[in-house]
């Protein structure tokens, strides 16, 4: 039920891949999670790939960043994320709390308080000047050693896009330029009436739950950051409507809640190389409850001390995570590396590495990069070696 909630349904993944395949499934998510780290490829790209396969990554920049045809837009949701357009009412209560100085992160409403004179300056001049950098910023400074070392204009550009007075215009690169709301958002949105906060909140998590099929509480409330008080009031409406049902999951602590629509498949899974920010493990207790997976991303970890590499997919086969590996998009060299490759014990070592190996590939294919290798790292490096 889970895997089905997701998207994944053993659908074929080897056809062409159109924008009519990927808004579905981007409103099936709700979101795409957006992070740094581009040692395979950005975050937010790769859900997409994991159920549709070798998608174009311009038709899903056009959508989000395009002038002319956006779908999407940024806020913060489960953490910095790109949410389809029709999601932007249901988001203004935390634009609003934001406002108000009770936003997501402290470190910017203390900002803004503090350099409230400052970061009116800097909306002046986004007003302005329309698509800004941090950098272009006046005295905005250099980045220091402070909250994530962000420059004083970085934080104030930050602290405007945390209370929706500034959006996501574009990016350059990774870095995010910013504009006034009118100028990006279509009109067409900004007119649709903002919910009152207890209904956004409400209708948010009913979305979560879609997107779940079955969970319980903190996993329903995780998936779009919601507040625990507020959450805990919408979750007992939204089974007194008969939205969701309180359901009994065997091996699981805590009261489970099923979704009145969730698909009940007698089979779905597929597979898929998974992002460490993809919904179906970014909760890594659901994924330790729903696959037995123990997962947790090493890229702060020393390397002394790293168990499994740098930055490590899950391999999605069938209805379980059968491995994982650590993955490097050698681009200079035209390679997708596997550094190293790990199996699950429940998981047969041949059989595995076939199926990783076709991935792997798939993979490569889709970034553009002539070839494949394994490094000699792990206990699926020689059966995986000898697939590829």
């Amino acid at each position: 039920m889970a895997l089905a909630a997701q998207g994944f349904s053993h659908a074929d993944r080897t056809g062409k891949v159109t924008w009519a395949h990927m808004g579905p499934m981007i409103r099936r998510l709700n979101l795409l999670q957006i992070d740094s780290v581009n040692v395979v490829a950005r975050s937010h790209y790769l859900p997409l790939f994991s159920r549709l396969g070798a998608y174009p990554q311009e038709t899903l920049d056009a959508r989000a960043f395009g002038r002319s045809r956006r779908a999407l837009f940024e806020c913060w949701a489960h953490e910095a994320s790109l949410l389809p357009l029709d999601l932007h009412p249901l988001m203004r209560w935390r634009m609003a709390r934001a406002r108000a100085g009770d936003g997501t992160y402290k470190s910017m409403d203390q900002f803004g308080r503090e350099q409230r004179a400052y970061v009116n300056e800097v909306l002046d001049f986004v007003t302005r000047n329309g698509p800004t950098a941090a950098g272009d910023v006046p005295g905005g400074g250099k980045a220091e050693g402070g909250w994530w070392g962000w420059s004083k204009g970085k934080l104030a550009l930050e602290t405007l896009f945390d209370q929706g007075l500034v959006t996501a215009a574009s990016r350059d690169g990774f870095e995010r330029l910013y504009d006034i709301p009118e100028r990006v958002i279509p009109p067409e949105v900004l007119a649709r009436p903002t919910p009152a906060e207890p209904d956004a909140i409400r209708a948010l998590l009913a979305l979560s739950a879609q997107a779940h099929g079955v969970g319980t509480e903190i996993d329903l409330r995780d998936y779009f950051r919601l507040p625990i008080p507020e959450t805990r009031r919408a979750l007992a409406e939204l089974v007194e409507d008969g939205v969701l049902i309180p359901v009994t999951v065997e091996g699981w602590k805590h009261q489970a809640y099923l979704h009145r629509d969730a698909a009940l498949p007698r089979k779905a899974g597929g597979t898929a190389l998974l992002s460490p920010f993809d919904p179906i493990v970014w909760e890594r207790s659901r994924a330790e409850r729903l696959f037995g997976f123990h997962y947790r991303i090493e890229i702060y970890t020393p390397a002394a001390k790293r168990k499994f590499g740098y930055y490590v997919l899950p391999f999605l086969h069938r209805d379980r995570i059968a491995g994982r590996v650590c993955l490097k998009a050698d681009r200079q060299a035209g390679v997708l590396r596997a550094n190293a490759s790990h199996v699950e014990a429940h998981a047969d070592p041949t059989e595995t590495a076939a199926a990783l190996a076709g991935e792997l590939r798939l993979m490569a294919g889709w970034l553009g990069l002539p070839d494949v290798a394994a490094a000699a790292t792990g206990p699926l490096a020689r059966p995986l070696r000898a697939a590829l």
